[in-house]
């Protein structure tokens, strides 16, 4: 399964950095497979594990924050895996070219 999630901490100005960087901590010492993008980050895994690491990043900006926003959006489909990197590839394979990513 895919699954891209932003957490946000709120109230705490408008850079939130810090907080991703605690996430992402977390993230890549889970060894799941993930790609960090400007708006959040992706992670390919057993959907439990991925759900159980989106919780935990959840509750480690929870810490020291009043309240959190935590926004997830999944893509299971059943018996594919390598999907992230194979569903940019189709893409470039369609238009016949390299994209940004």
């Amino acid at each position: 399964m895919l699954a891209e999630f932003s957490v946000t901490p709120i109230g705490k100005g408008t850079s939130v950095s810090e907080y991703v960087a605690r996430c992402l901590a977390i993230v890549d010492k889970s060894g799941l497979d993930y790609r960090l993008n400007p708006m959040g980050t992706v992670v390919e895994g057993p959907f439990d594990e991925v759900l159980a690491l989106i919780a935990k990043c959840h509750k480690a900006v929870a810490k020291d924050c009043e309240r959190v926003s935590t926004v997830v959006k999944i893509d299971d489909r059943r018996g594919a895996t390598g999907q992230l990197e194979s569903k940019v590839t189709r893409v470039e394979e369609a238009l016949g070219r390299k994209l940004k990513t």
